[in-house]
């Protein structure tokens, strides 16, 4: 089970602790929900300090999928919160995350790979009923040849998904954050190249499992 216990960044510049009463209750609430959720064994997640200038609160996570000791894949998930709403966002609720995993350099040559690794992301969220609006988010390959002293390394290609969509606001005024994270938790599982939950659907695709960023 993983346990997101942490602190708020508050608008005035410091941490805020989460059960204290500098952030606004819905704030507290969708913190709340995210420390209680059951995720797969091979996701590891603990807090990290958030930003504090995206926005007056935020509270940050930071996951790795992990087998057999070595790390597959890693990110970071913030969730933002201004509660007098922000135009861009189309709500008081914002989810940024950056996702990153090695590739195997047959599957970095595959052009269809952004498109297939951004269906990820989105298809995640549906599966797990979570609603959202407004996405946007970059998938970028980049490559790595080493020379002189490294020159015996094999060439390297990781991938990386920098993304950010609003959480649909329940009547209480709360999203499930619980959902969301449960879905970016599967989308880090799949760029790891582990089977997803819904593995049977013949429709799903996954990358083939590799040696991630780094091993322990």
């Amino acid at each position: 089970m993983a346990s997101a216990q942490g602190h708020l960044a508050g608008s005035a510049g410091r941490a805020d602790d989460a059960d204290g009463d500098a952030a606004p209750p819905v704030f507290r609430q969708a913190v709340e929900a995210l420390r209680t959720v059951r995720l797969r064994p091979e996701t590891e997640v603990e807090p990290t300090r958030p930003p504090q200038r995206l926005a007056p609160y935020a509270y940050a996570l930071e996951a790795a999928v992990v087998q057999d000791d070595t790390d597959l894949a890693d990110g970071r998930l913030i969730l933002l919160h201004d509660p007098a709403g922000h135009e861009a966002w189309h709500g008081t609720f914002r989810l940024v995350t950056l996702v990153r995993a090695e590739l195997e350099p047959e599957m970095a040559a595959d052009p269809l790979l952004p498109e297939v690794c951004w269906s990820w992301l989105t298809g995640a969220l549906e599966t797990r009923g979570a609603e959202y609006g407004e996405p946007s988010g970059t998938v970028t390959l980049a490559g790595s040849h080493y020379f002189g002293g490294l020159s015996e390394r094999p060439p390297a290609t990781q991938i990386e998904i920098r993304a950010s969509w609003t959480p649909r606001e329940g009547r209480d005024g709360v999203p499930d954050t619980a959902a969301h994270l449960t879905a970016w938790c599967e989308l880090l599982c799949q760029i790891g190249g582990l089977p997803p939950a819904n593995a049977a659907d013949p429709s799903v695709v996954t990358l083939p499992q590799r040696r991630g960023p780094q091993a322990r």
